[in-house]
C-alpha cells in the first residue's frame, strides 16, 4: 500500500501557490480534489494557449494540475457551505487548504474553527500573502520585490530583475509541503489536527540567510552582482567559442588545479593564490578568463574542468535540459482520455514509490467541474438534483 493513498486533500485553490503544492501531494499518491467557483473558476485555466480547443484547459493550467480531481462549488451560498461540510465528513478529508484572503474565511464558511467542528482531526492550511491578519493581495513578483529577492537579482549596474521561476509561489508551496508532513506526523502520534497559517512573504524572506545576517549583524551592503558571487571567485558565466559555460571555483585548491593547466597558466599569479585576492580583482580576472575561454568550445572546456574536478556546466536551454539523460528518466506524463493529447510534466524533486509504480504517469489535469457527479453522487445527490443545483449556481 502507498503511504499516502488514503490521504484526501480538499483544496480551494487558484493561481500557482496552492496548485503547485497539491501537484506535489498528488505525486505522493494523495487523493487531491480542487474546489473552484462555478462561474469564475481558477483564472489560470484561461492563461496560455488553448491547445485542446475547449474553454478552461489552457496550457498554463495544464502544467501543475495533473493527478487531481475537480469540483465546482459556490461557497458564498449557504447550501454550498453545507455541501462542503458534507464532503469533509463523507470523504473523511484529512487536509483542507485554501489561498483565499482571510476576510473571506467566515463568509465562505472555510475557517479552521468552523471546519474542525465537522472533523476534529482536520489539518487546515491557509496560505496568504502577508499573514492571517492581512488582506493585502499578493502576486509572486510583488513578493519578490518586497522580500528583497528582486534586489539581489540582475546586473549590478542595471535594473532589479524577477527570478526566472516564481520562487515565492513555489518556495511557499515547498514550505507548506513540509508543514503538512509535520502535521500528519503529529496527528499520527496524538490524534490531533492542526491549524497552519503560512505567509508567502515570510516564506520568501526566509531564503535571505546570508543577506540578512551580514546586513543586520555586520553592516554589510548586499545587492545584486550579476553572475558573480559575493564570496567566491572565479564564479561566473564565461563566453566560449560556441556559447557559454558557468564555472565555479569554490576554494584555493580548485584554483590551483585550474591554473596548473597550460590553458590557464598565465593566471598563476601570487596575488590570485587566495580567494580574497581573486575577489579583490574580480573584474580583471573575469575579463582575463573570458579572453581564454572564448578561444575554446564549451565541450572542450567542460572536458578539461571535469578532468580536474572543478564544477562547470554548459548553460543549457530548456529543450537541452529536457533532453538531458538524467532528466529524461524522471519526467512525468499525462494523457487526455478525451483527445488523446499527451503532455510532459516536470518531475518531483525525488521519485516517489507512487510515481515509479505508475510508470511516471499521472491523471490528466481535470476539466472544470469534471468530478461533480462522482463526488456529489457519493453524498446521495442524483443527476436531476445536481442539474437543479447547477442551474441555481450552487455547483
Amino acid at each position: 500500500m502507498d503511504a499516502f493513498e488514503n490521504v484526501t486533500v480538499l483544496s480551494l485553490e487558484q493561481a500557482t501557490v496552492l496548485p503547485y503544492l497539491t501537484y506535489r501531494l498528488a505525486q505522493d499518491g494523495m487523493n487531491v480534489i480542487r474546489l473552484e467557483h462555478p462561474v469564475y473558476g481558477d483564472p489560470n485555466r484561461m492563461i496560455g494557449e488553448n491547445v485542446l480547443g475547449e474553454e478552461r484547459m489552457n496550457t498554463y493550467f495544464l502544467c501543475i494540475n495533473a493527478g487531481k480531481k475537480a469540483l465546482t462549488l459556490n461557497l458564498a451560498d449557504p447550501q454550498g457551505q453545507e455541501l462542503l461540510r458534507s464532503l469533509i465528513k463523507e470523504l473523511q478529508v484529512d487536509i483542507f487548504a485554501t489561498n483565499q484572503l482571510p476576510r473571506n474565511y467566515q463568509k465562505l464558511g472555510i475557517g479552521y474553527d468552523s471546519l474542525r467542528e465537522v472533523k476534529p482531526d482536520l489539518i487546515w492550511l491557509g496560505v496568504t500573502g502577508f499573514g492571517p491578519d492581512s488582506n493585502e493581495g499578493a502576486y509572486d513578483p510583488i513578493l519578490q520585490a518586497r522580500s528583497g529577492l528582486m534586489e539581489l537579482t540582475g546586473e549590478a549596474a542595471a535594473d532589479p530583475q524577477v527570478l526566472g521561476i516564481p520562487l515565492p509561489d513555489m518556495g511557499t508551496s515547498e514550505h507548506a509541503y513540509g508543514l503538512l508532513m509535520k502535521a500528519l506526523y503529529t496527528r499520527q502520534l496524538t490524534g490531533e489536527g492542526s491549524c497552519i497559517n503560512l505567509s508567502m512573504f515570510e516564506s520568501s524572506v526566509s531564503w535571505l540567510t546570508v543577506p540578512i545576517t551580514l546586513t543586520a549583524s555586520f553592516d554589510k551592503s548586499i545587492s545584486r552582482r550579476g553572475n558573480t558571487h559575493e564570496f567566491f571567485c572565479p564564479v561566473s558565466v564565461y563566453q566560449t567559442g560556441n556559447g557559454f559555460v558557468y564555472l565555479a571555483v569554490g576554494n584555493d585548491r580548485q584554483w590551483k588545479a585550474m591554473v596548473s593547466q597550460p590553458l590557464f597558466a598565465a593566471l598563476d599569479k601570487p596575488e590570485y593564490e587566495k580567494n580574497a585576492g581573486r575577489i579583490a580583482d574580480v573584474d580583471n580576472l573575469n575579463a582575463a578568463i573570458n579572453t581564454i575561454t572564448r578561444q575554446h568550445t564549451s565541450e572542450a572546456l567542460i572536458e578539461l574542468f571535469t578532468s580536474i574536478t572543478v564544477p562547470i556546466s554548459k548553460i543549457k536551454t530548456i529543450p537541452e535540459v529536457i533532453a538531458d539523460p538524467l532528466v529524461q528518466r524522471i519526467l512525468l506524463t499525462a494523457e487526455d482520455p478525451v483527445t488523446g493529447r499527451r503532455i510532459t510534466l516536470a518531475p518531483p524533486p525525488n521519485q516517489t514509490a507512487f510515481i515509479e509504480a505508475r510508470g511516471r504517469k499521472l491523471g490528466f489535469p481535470p476539466r472544470f467541474g469534471e468530478h461533480n457527479a462522482h463526488y456529489y453522487g457519493r453524498l446521495g445527490y442524483d443527476a436531476e438534483t445536481l442539474d437543479q443545483m447547477k442551474a441555481k449556481g450552487i455547483i
